[in-house]
């Protein structure tokens, strides 16, 4: 059986996506655990009210992301994961840490990569006045929200939008694209090549939601 740990900083609720869509289809894995930067990240308090070890490794009590970055690899690599899963861990992780986990580290990122990297995408969108706005799986190498791509789900930018209610749309398709791309991940269906990911067998890999 597999094992997945997850980075998370606050609520976690694309974690909490992937632990029910797991539950509701009895996949055959292992939630080792969640580990936040925060301790009062509310993502925790899932974790253990659904019996998942919930761990919070302070990055203000280290005195470098180095340092920090160990202290995450040795509890990761204690739990045995198989997994990393990314669901809204607010901290850029150093190049070590990404080459030790190299093909089995993934994120979601709120915007339709290559499209707005970075922070504040919903503003940036609105900014822009794109007509369609989404989210992306991506598997994580040193550059900023460059990795492969695993999936990626469109969503229309209505008259109206503040990046509230953009945001909305958005995160409701993260919840249901990154347990989608957890489990081809579990399947042993995805394959890198270059900067792409191919999947085998093909299906979609992009959704218009």
């Amino acid at each position: 059986m597999q094992s997945i740990v997850t980075l998370i900083s606050g609520r976690g609720s694309n974690f909490e996506a992937i632990v029910k869509t797991a539950q509701k289809e009895a996949w055959p894995v292992q939630f080792s655990g969640v580990i936040s930067n925060r301790s009062s990240a509310l993502g925790l308090d899932f974790a253990r009210s659904h019996g998942i070890p919930a761990f919070a490794i302070e990055h203000q009590e280290h005195p470098s992301r180095e340092s920090f970055d160990a202290a995450l690899i040795e509890q990761i690599d204690a739990l045995g994961a198989d997994l990393v899963v990314l669901a809204g861990f607010m901290r850029i992780l150093t190049p070590g840490f990404i080459r030790h986990y190299e093909g089995r580290l993934i994120n979601i990122h709120p915007a339709l990569l290559p499209a707005f990297p970075g922070l504040h995408t919903h503003e940036r969108a609105l900014e822009a006045k794109v007509t369609t706005h989404g989210a992306t799986v991506h598997f994580v190498n040193e550059g900023v929200d460059e990795g492969p791509i695993i999936c990626q789900a469109s969503v229309p930018v209505l008259p109206g939008d503040d990046a509230a209610t953009l945001g909305a749309r958005v995160l409701a398709a993260e919840h249901q694209i990154y347990p989608r791309a957890v489990k081809w991940f579990l399947d042993g269906r995805l394959r890198i090549e270059g900067n792409q990911v191919k999947l085998q067998p093909p299906e979609s890999q992009f959704f218009k939601l």
